[in-house]
């Protein structure tokens, strides 16, 4: 019997996954996605608090992270974000944008998959779900094999997409690095991104929950990285999407065996000066009320408790005890409140992570050097964005790169349905 051959197969139906195959079937390519997972582009259901935020306004290099983040750029003008508005459009999601953050106007994040599915759908893709892929191959004769309990299945090229570590719930288990490997490639190390950090002090527990306004700047030796918005207390250390923004520089330089600390900045509208002039006003005018009571209405009144014991002062004291000296004191811990950092959340908590395959082994169509035909997209690349829809930027312009030159290749003779 004859065997059936794909212009692509497709391994990940995830983000850029789905991406790719549209882009190439558009251009008239015969399709196969091979999902894992019950359904498609599982992930992107749960992104955004179900909203998916899916590109972003605010474009800057310096947003994509990795060993060669230069080297992301090209691959992101390719598929840009106005390239990116317009394919959502064509596909039924209209864009709402806020504070640069752009959202399906329906804000629910099934409307985007499901119009994903609808389109590979429309073009005639073949999607098996519920199908595990074990092994991946390139024979002599240069068809690509990806091999599954339910068969074999064979195709001219292959993508591969099954996404980085990061959430493996929804499907991202770190299953593609093997299969990189296996064709040569080198894989960086995957860390956790995005991601809350731990951090050292039993004062944790009295803030769990405290969220407040604030600057977060990560120290790692001569370099620091920083961040302002809404901070929150954790148990374990501390979270918000400031932390988590610079929580990747946390995670690769606590695997390098480096020392990290977090400085926090808890009352970023006045400077060090003022904030002690405001602090002594308190304790001279409210002297007869307790040091905590004077401070009340400046920070979260858990944060006034451990700052107050954090200088040695003691809460319940009157106020008018404490002049200039103590309001100094308090005034540098509340705008230089340090903490080591001694880990990060797992995988599990993770929005994105960092590591996979060097950009440096990939054209910029996303194609390997090293394996013609062969093409690594998404989160299997050494790319990570920060927060506000740049690791799903990165999905389907990577996506796109990859199936744009797999349509220009292996376009089947038959009139493709739509062309990019």
């Amino acid at each position: 019997m004859k065997k059936r051959v794909f212009d692509t197969i497709v391994v990940g139906g995830g983000a850029s996954g789905i991406t790719a195959a549209i882009f190439a079937a558009r251009r008239g390519c015969e399709v196969l996605i091979l999902e894992q997972k019950e359904k498609l582009c599982k992930k992107i259901y749960a992104t955004g608090n179900g909203k998916c935020n899916f590109t972003n306004k605010n474009w800057q290099a310096s947003y994509f992270r990795g060993s060669n983040s230069p080297l992301a750029e090209p691959v992101l003008r390719s598929f840009s974000l106005d390239d990116t508005l317009h394919f959502f459009k064509e596909i039924g999601i209209y864009p709402k944008e806020r504070n640069g953050y752009y959202y399906p106007n329906s804000e629910q994040a099934a409307s985007v998959a499901e119009s994903l599915a609808r389109e590979a759908e429309r073009l005639g893709v073949q999607c098996l779900t519920g199908v595990k892929v074990t092994g991946v191959y390139k024979e002599e004769s240069g068809l690509f094999l990806a091999e599954t309990e339910s068969g074999t299945f064979f195709g001219k090229s292959m993508v591969l997409a099954t996404g980085g570590k990061a959430s493996p719930v929804h499907g991202s288990d770190g299953s593609g690095y093997p299969f990189a490997k296996s064709f040569g490639h080198t894989v960086i190390p995957p860390l956790p991104a995005i991601v809350q950090l731990k951090a050292e002090g039993k004062f944790f527990k009295t803030l769990s929950g405290v969220r407040t306004d604030g600057k977060v700047t990560l120290h790692i030796e001569k370099e620091c990285y920083t961040e302002e918005g809404e901070l929150l207390f954790a148990a374990y250390g501390l979270s918000g999407i400031p932390v988590m923004q610079v929580s990747r520089y946390a995670s690769v330089a606590l695997s390098r065996g480096k020392e990290v600390y977090a400085e926090l900045d808890l009352f970023p509208v006045l400077s060090e000066e003022l904030l002690a002039e405001e602090i002594k006003r308190r304790f001279r005018v409210m002297k007869e009320n307790s040091a905590e009571e004077a401070l009340a209405g400046l920070c979260n009144h858990k944060l006034n408790y451990v700052v107050l014991q954090l200088c040695g002062l003691e809460p319940t004291k009157k106020a008018g005890v404490y002049g200039k000296k103590e309001s100094l004191a308090l005034a540098r811990q509340i705008k230089h409140f340090t903490v080591k950092i001694t880990g990060t959340n797992g995988f599990e908590q993770a929005q994105a992570c960092t590591g996979g395959v060097p950009l440096t082994e990939l054209t910029e169509s996303m194609e390997s050097k090293r394996v013609p035909g062969l093409y690594i997209t998404g989160e299997l690349a050494d790319i990570d964005g920060t927060c506000g829809g740049y690791n799903l930027q990165w999905a389907w312009s990577s996506g796109a790169a990859a199936g744009r030159k797999i349509g220009g290749i292996y376009a089947s003779h038959t009139t493709a349905k739509n062309r990019d």
